[in-house]
Protein backbone atom coordinates (compact mmCIF):
# COMPACT_ATOMS: atom_id res chain seq x y z
CA UNK A 1 0.00 0.00 0.00
CA UNK A 2 1.80 3.30 -0.90
CA UNK A 3 1.11 6.26 1.68
CA UNK A 4 -1.63 7.87 -0.60
CA UNK A 5 -3.83 5.31 -0.21
CA UNK A 6 -3.70 5.20 3.47
CA UNK A 7 -6.59 7.76 4.01
CA UNK A 8 -5.54 10.03 6.90
CA UNK A 9 -8.85 12.27 8.62
CA UNK A 10 -8.60 14.79 11.06
CA UNK A 11 -8.91 12.74 13.69
CA UNK A 12 -5.64 10.91 12.54
CA UNK A 13 -3.46 9.33 15.77
CA UNK A 14 -0.72 11.24 16.87
CA UNK A 15 2.15 8.88 16.45
CA UNK A 16 5.85 8.82 18.37
CA UNK A 17 8.33 6.81 16.71
CA UNK A 18 11.49 5.61 18.62
CA UNK A 19 14.11 3.07 16.59
CA UNK A 20 15.23 5.13 13.10
CA UNK A 21 17.32 2.11 12.17
CA UNK A 22 17.78 0.23 9.01
CA UNK A 23 14.04 -1.09 9.30
CA UNK A 24 12.11 1.51 11.96
CA UNK A 25 13.55 4.68 9.71
CA UNK A 26 11.87 3.71 6.81
CA UNK A 27 8.64 2.94 8.75
CA UNK A 28 8.92 6.13 10.16
CA UNK A 29 9.22 7.94 6.98
CA UNK A 30 6.08 5.82 5.49
CA UNK A 31 4.42 7.28 8.64
CA UNK A 32 5.09 10.99 8.15
CA UNK A 33 4.31 10.40 4.44
CA UNK A 34 0.60 9.18 5.05
CA UNK A 35 0.23 11.57 6.91
CA UNK A 36 0.66 11.68 10.00
CA UNK A 37 1.13 13.85 12.91
CA UNK A 38 4.27 12.41 14.20
CA UNK A 39 7.17 13.26 16.33
CA UNK A 40 10.64 11.55 16.56
CA UNK A 41 13.12 10.65 18.94
CA UNK A 42 16.82 9.55 18.81
CA UNK A 43 19.85 8.81 21.00
CA UNK A 44 21.95 9.48 17.37
CA UNK A 45 21.10 12.62 16.07
CA UNK A 46 22.45 11.29 12.88
CA UNK A 47 19.15 8.96 12.64
CA UNK A 48 17.03 11.88 12.21
CA UNK A 49 18.81 13.59 9.53
CA UNK A 50 16.59 12.30 6.82
CA UNK A 51 13.57 13.97 8.39
CA UNK A 52 14.70 17.27 7.86
CA UNK A 53 12.46 19.25 6.30
CA UNK A 54 9.71 16.60 6.15
CA UNK A 55 6.92 18.19 9.15
CA UNK A 56 8.24 15.43 11.69
CA UNK A 57 8.90 17.20 15.12
CA UNK A 58 11.73 16.27 17.48
CA UNK A 59 11.68 15.77 21.21
CA UNK A 60 14.25 16.09 23.36
CA UNK A 61 13.27 12.80 25.39
CA UNK A 62 10.81 9.45 25.24
CA UNK A 63 8.52 11.10 27.60
CA UNK A 64 8.41 14.49 25.77
CA UNK A 65 7.55 12.40 22.99
CA UNK A 66 5.07 10.42 24.97
CA UNK A 67 3.57 13.64 25.70
CA UNK A 68 2.04 14.85 22.07
CA UNK A 69 1.47 10.92 21.06
CA UNK A 70 -1.43 8.90 21.12
CA UNK A 71 0.35 6.23 19.52
CA UNK A 72 3.63 5.23 20.28
CA UNK A 73 5.64 2.78 18.03
CA UNK A 74 8.96 1.29 19.51
CA UNK A 75 11.36 -0.32 17.37
CA UNK A 76 14.67 -0.77 19.26
CA UNK A 77 17.60 -3.88 18.87
CA UNK A 78 16.50 -5.70 22.40
CA UNK A 79 14.46 -6.04 25.74
CA UNK A 80 16.89 -3.92 27.44
CA UNK A 81 16.39 -1.10 25.05
CA UNK A 82 12.54 -1.48 25.18
CA UNK A 83 12.39 -1.41 28.89
CA UNK A 84 15.05 1.54 28.95
CA UNK A 85 13.19 4.05 26.51
CA UNK A 86 9.49 2.92 28.44
CA UNK A 87 10.31 3.15 31.85
CA UNK A 88 12.14 5.80 34.07
CA UNK A 89 11.34 9.72 34.67
CA UNK A 90 12.14 10.75 30.92
CA UNK A 91 10.49 7.44 29.55
CA UNK A 92 7.51 7.20 27.52
CA UNK A 93 5.60 5.69 30.35
CA UNK A 94 6.29 8.89 31.41
CA UNK A 95 4.41 10.93 29.39
CA UNK A 96 1.91 8.75 28.01
CA UNK A 97 -1.93 9.93 28.86
CA UNK A 98 -4.51 8.08 29.85
CA UNK A 99 -6.23 5.98 26.65
CA UNK A 100 -3.04 6.25 24.47
CA UNK A 101 -1.19 2.63 23.06
CA UNK A 102 2.23 1.70 22.84
CA UNK A 103 3.17 -1.12 19.67
CA UNK A 104 6.36 -2.83 20.43
CA UNK A 105 8.06 -3.57 17.27
CA UNK A 106 11.07 -5.30 18.45
CA UNK A 107 11.61 -8.77 18.69
CA UNK A 108 11.43 -9.46 22.20
CA UNK A 109 10.47 -12.10 24.90
CA UNK A 110 6.39 -11.56 24.82
CA UNK A 111 7.48 -11.77 28.87
CA UNK A 112 9.00 -8.23 28.43
CA UNK A 113 5.65 -7.55 26.85
CA UNK A 114 3.46 -8.68 29.44
CA UNK A 115 5.47 -6.95 32.20
CA UNK A 116 5.23 -3.73 30.91
CA UNK A 117 1.53 -3.93 29.92
CA UNK A 118 0.84 -4.79 33.36
CA UNK A 119 2.79 -1.27 34.24
CA UNK A 120 1.03 0.58 31.32
CA UNK A 121 -2.62 -0.45 32.67
CA UNK A 122 -1.72 1.28 35.61
CA UNK A 123 -2.21 4.85 34.25
CA UNK A 124 -4.70 3.31 31.29
CA UNK A 125 -2.27 2.89 28.76
CA UNK A 126 -2.61 -0.13 26.21
CA UNK A 127 0.11 -1.95 25.19
CA UNK A 128 0.34 -4.31 22.02
CA UNK A 129 3.52 -6.23 20.72
CA UNK A 130 3.94 -5.88 17.11
CA UNK A 131 6.98 -7.12 15.62
CA UNK A 132 7.80 -6.92 12.02
CA UNK A 133 9.37 -9.13 9.63
CA UNK A 134 10.70 -8.18 6.00
CA UNK A 135 14.01 -5.59 6.60
CA UNK A 136 14.27 -1.75 5.46
CA UNK A 137 13.63 -2.20 1.94
CA UNK A 138 10.05 -4.07 2.36
CA UNK A 139 9.67 -1.48 5.15
CA UNK A 140 10.14 1.41 2.39
CA UNK A 141 7.65 -0.25 -0.07
CA UNK A 142 4.75 -0.51 2.74
CA UNK A 143 4.61 -4.38 2.52
CA UNK A 144 6.16 -5.23 6.17
CA UNK A 145 4.82 -8.22 7.56
CA UNK A 146 3.09 -7.37 10.74
CA UNK A 147 2.32 -9.76 13.92
CA UNK A 148 0.18 -7.79 16.43
CA UNK A 149 -0.74 -9.31 19.27
CA UNK A 150 -3.33 -8.37 22.11
CA UNK A 151 -6.93 -6.74 22.61
CA UNK A 152 -8.14 -6.84 18.63
CA UNK A 153 -10.47 -3.40 19.26
CA UNK A 154 -6.74 -2.27 20.33
CA UNK A 155 -4.74 -3.40 17.41
CA UNK A 156 -7.75 -2.12 15.35
CA UNK A 157 -7.26 1.18 16.35
CA UNK A 158 -3.90 0.95 15.52
CA UNK A 159 -4.24 -0.64 12.05
CA UNK A 160 -4.41 2.73 10.16
CA UNK A 161 -1.22 3.64 11.04
CA UNK A 162 0.39 -0.02 10.73
CA UNK A 163 -0.74 -0.13 7.20
CA UNK A 164 1.36 2.67 6.21
CA UNK A 165 4.21 0.33 6.45
CA UNK A 166 2.78 -2.77 6.61
CA UNK A 167 0.90 -5.48 4.27
CA UNK A 168 -0.50 -7.80 5.71
CA UNK A 169 -1.12 -6.81 9.44
CA UNK A 170 -2.19 -9.96 11.12
CA UNK A 171 -3.69 -10.45 14.95
CA UNK A 172 -1.86 -13.28 15.87
CA UNK A 173 -4.34 -13.65 19.18
CA UNK A 174 -3.26 -11.92 22.74
CA UNK A 175 -0.68 -9.76 23.96
CA UNK A 176 2.91 -11.96 23.35
CA UNK A 177 1.87 -13.77 20.39
CA UNK A 178 3.07 -11.55 18.11
CA UNK A 179 6.28 -11.84 19.53
CA UNK A 180 5.79 -16.04 19.58
CA UNK A 181 4.65 -15.73 16.39
CA UNK A 182 7.48 -14.59 14.95
CA UNK A 183 10.49 -16.18 16.84
CA UNK A 184 8.94 -19.39 15.71
CA UNK A 185 8.78 -17.51 12.08
CA UNK A 186 12.67 -17.10 12.50
CA UNK A 187 13.57 -20.44 14.29
CA UNK A 188 12.06 -22.04 10.98
CA UNK A 189 14.08 -19.96 9.59
CA UNK A 190 17.15 -20.71 10.53
CA UNK A 191 16.41 -24.43 10.49
CA UNK A 192 16.06 -23.66 6.89
CA UNK A 193 19.31 -22.62 6.29
CA UNK A 194 20.55 -25.91 7.84
CA UNK A 195 18.78 -27.80 5.82
CA UNK A 196 19.80 -26.10 2.53
CA UNK A 197 23.20 -25.37 3.30
CA UNK A 198 23.71 -29.52 4.14
CA UNK A 199 21.81 -30.27 0.95
CA UNK A 200 23.53 -28.21 -1.68
CA UNK A 201 27.28 -29.67 0.22
CA UNK A 202 25.77 -33.37 -0.23
CA UNK A 203 24.96 -32.92 -3.84
CA UNK A 204 28.81 -31.14 -4.46
CA UNK A 205 29.94 -33.95 -2.75
CA UNK A 206 28.37 -36.45 -5.14
CA UNK A 207 29.01 -34.54 -8.08
CA UNK A 208 25.87 -32.53 -8.68
CA UNK A 209 26.52 -28.91 -9.70
CA UNK A 210 25.39 -26.39 -6.52
CA UNK A 211 24.21 -23.67 -8.64
CA UNK A 212 22.17 -26.48 -10.91
CA UNK A 213 21.11 -28.12 -7.92
CA UNK A 214 19.63 -24.80 -6.22
CA UNK A 215 17.87 -23.90 -9.42
CA UNK A 216 15.86 -27.55 -9.37
CA UNK A 217 15.60 -27.40 -6.37
CA UNK A 218 13.85 -23.60 -6.08
CA UNK A 219 11.77 -24.90 -8.65
CA UNK A 220 10.64 -28.08 -7.20
CA UNK A 221 8.76 -29.22 -3.50
CA UNK A 222 11.93 -28.43 -2.00
CA UNK A 223 12.09 -25.08 -2.62
CA UNK A 224 12.29 -22.38 0.56
CA UNK A 225 13.47 -18.79 1.01
CA UNK A 226 16.17 -19.46 3.00
CA UNK A 227 17.41 -21.63 0.26
CA UNK A 228 17.24 -18.72 -1.52
CA UNK A 229 19.34 -16.71 0.75
CA UNK A 230 22.37 -19.66 0.61
CA UNK A 231 22.68 -20.09 -3.27
CA UNK A 232 24.24 -17.51 -4.57
CA UNK A 233 27.31 -18.30 -1.99
CA UNK A 234 26.71 -21.93 -2.86
CA UNK A 235 25.44 -23.11 0.47
CA UNK A 236 27.36 -21.23 2.61
CA UNK A 237 26.16 -20.00 5.39
CA UNK A 238 29.34 -17.04 6.47
CA UNK A 239 28.05 -14.22 4.47
CA UNK A 240 24.40 -14.63 6.36
CA UNK A 241 26.24 -14.77 9.60
CA UNK A 242 28.65 -12.43 9.71
CA UNK A 243 25.20 -9.54 9.72
CA UNK A 244 22.59 -12.20 11.34
CA UNK A 245 24.16 -14.71 13.08
CA UNK A 246 23.55 -13.35 16.14
CA UNK A 247 20.31 -12.17 16.12
CA UNK A 248 19.14 -15.79 14.70
CA UNK A 249 21.06 -16.84 17.91
CA UNK A 250 19.14 -14.76 19.94
CA UNK A 251 15.98 -15.78 18.51
CA UNK A 252 16.68 -19.04 18.46
CA UNK A 253 17.38 -18.94 22.37
CA UNK A 254 14.38 -16.96 23.14
CA UNK A 255 11.93 -19.65 21.47
CA UNK A 256 13.78 -22.72 23.06
CA UNK A 257 13.64 -21.01 26.52
CA UNK A 258 10.10 -20.27 25.91
CA UNK A 259 8.96 -23.54 25.04
CA UNK A 260 11.27 -24.79 27.74
CA UNK A 261 9.47 -22.81 30.41
CA UNK A 262 5.76 -24.14 28.75
CA UNK A 263 6.75 -27.22 29.12
CA UNK A 264 6.63 -28.09 24.69
CA UNK A 265 8.42 -30.28 23.08
CA UNK A 266 10.52 -28.46 20.28
CA UNK A 267 11.13 -31.31 18.17
CA UNK A 268 12.87 -31.44 15.00
CA UNK A 269 12.77 -27.60 14.04
CA UNK A 270 14.69 -26.58 17.26
CA UNK A 271 17.89 -29.16 16.58
CA UNK A 272 18.05 -28.40 12.59
CA UNK A 273 18.10 -24.68 13.89
CA UNK A 274 20.71 -25.09 16.48
CA UNK A 275 22.62 -26.98 13.44
CA UNK A 276 22.89 -23.92 11.42
CA UNK A 277 24.08 -21.82 14.20
CA UNK A 278 26.99 -24.32 14.39
CA UNK A 279 27.60 -23.88 11.10
CA UNK A 280 27.64 -20.52 11.34
CA UNK A 281 29.83 -20.23 14.41
CA UNK A 282 27.00 -18.90 16.53
CA UNK A 283 26.22 -21.79 18.36
CA UNK A 284 23.63 -21.27 21.21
Amino acid sequence: MSPSAVRVGPSAMRVGFIGLGSQGGPMAQRIVDAGHPTTLWARRPATLEPFAGTGAAVAASPAELARGSDLVCVCVVDDAGVEEVLSGEDGVLAGLADGAVIAVHSTVHPDTCRRLAAEAEKQGVALIDAPVSGGGPAAAEGRLLVMAGGEEETVERCRPVFASYGDPIVHTGPLGSGQVAKLLNNLLFTANLATASTALALGRALDVDPGGLAEVVSRGSGASFALDRVAPTGGSLDRLAAYAGGLLRKDVGLIAGIADAAGAEAGAVLDAADAALALMRHPR
